[in-house]
């Protein structure tokens, strides 16, 4: 992901120090210079309907943190993880490991890269609900490419675990709700540069394709991506390249859970998975700690490692996105 930077009302007395907090590393390659606007489906009626209960039977937000931890001790353990690696095929067959039971769909492809051919597969944990619609939860699972040093424990440890987490809370459970599609896109990261020659989000880019194409994407009430959520200072920005209500919606459920301390303090452009979906009308929403240690220091470095990150900051992310469908649900 790469970031365009806009400090929020609420952090301006921070200072212009904390700016560079945010920004991309002067030793990592330049953000991307798009322009997006994210889609936004709901209108002012809809906002204005009164709130129902959301479905009793839906898993409550209060996960194990320590659980979804082990599971970023279990990724990591496969070391760099780049897309076209023994490693990241070791992690596949693990992922598909602890989907037994649930219906999988596979969404493999080649695709021409600045390093030649290469192999990618998004694979998509469906969850049915008894409401006419799907709510997509994603992360990448794949690590920066031709980088031995980098075990990327939240970048993207984080994410895998927590949709393997989610996948625990659903599984085997009746939903009344929406149906809840589980996403772990591969090839988020850039395998030479992320400027050029759209070298990033191949996973996403395909599937967002499909969609549009199949008719999915009209479906799609809403599109959650969790990204860096396991750092053990954990800060999620507001991205204002998602789509404003359901940004707002994310805020909502940190607040009902007594965990907005953790959200929103800086807002921040993110050029992120979610925004190909964004350009398909797909509302969506990037949860992403972009400060990840002092002026992002440890981002796309051999300093991300597991002992960065904490069970509560994972578990924190993880209740919030189930009270978001919750709430998504009773809208």
């Amino acid at each position: 992901m790469r970031s365009r930077l806009k400090l929020s009302l609420c952090a301006l007395f921070l200072g212009l120090a904390f700016l560079s907090a945010c920004s991309t590393p002067s030793s990592g390659p330049a953000k991307v210079s798009a322009e997006t606007q994210p889609a936004a489906e709901a209108t002012a009626a809809s906002e204005s309907q009164p709130a129902t209960q959301p479905p009793a039977n839906l898993p409550k937000p209060d996960v194990n943190g320590n659980h979804v931890m082990q599971y970023v001790k279990d990724v990591v353990a496969f070391g760099p993880r780049p897309v076209g690696s023994q490693a990241h095929a070791k992690l596949e067959q693990y992922i598909l490991s602890k989907l037994k039971g649930v219906e999988v769909e596979q969404d493999k492809f080649t695709a021409q890269t600045p390093v030649g051919k290469m192999p990618f597969n998004n694979i998509i944990a469906k969850f049915p609900g008894k409401k006419d619609g799907i709510i997509v939860v994603a992360g990448h699972y794949d690590t920066l490419y031709n980088r031995p040093d980098f075990v990327g424990a939240n970048d993207a440890g984080s994410s895998t675990a927590v949709l393997l987490e989610l996948a625990d809370q659903f599984r085997g459970k009746p939903n009344d709700g929406y149906s809840v599609w589980l996403l772990w896109t591969d090839g988020e990261e850039a395998f030479v540069n992320w400027n050029k020659n759209n070298d990033n989000d191949w996973g996403s880019r395909q599937l967002a394709h499909q969609w549009q194409q199949d008719g999915t994407a009209k479906k799609i009430k809403a599109f959650l991506l969790v990204d860096m959520v396991g750092d053990a200072d954990l800060d999620i920005l507001k991205d204002t390249m998602s789509t404003p209500w359901l940004s707002d919606l994310v805020y909502k459920a940190a607040a009902k859970l007594g965990y907005q301390s953790h959200f929103y303090q800086l807002e921040n452009g993110i050029d992120d998975d979610h925004i190909p979906f964004s350009k398909v009308g797909i509302p969506v929403d990037d949860i992403i700690d972009f400060t990840y240690g002092y002026n992002n220091v440890f981002w796309h470095t051999p300093q991300d490692t597991v002992d960065k990150l904490s069970p509560q900051s994972l578990a924190i992310s993880t209740d919030v996105v189930l009270e978001t469908i919750r709430l998504l649900d009773a809208r």
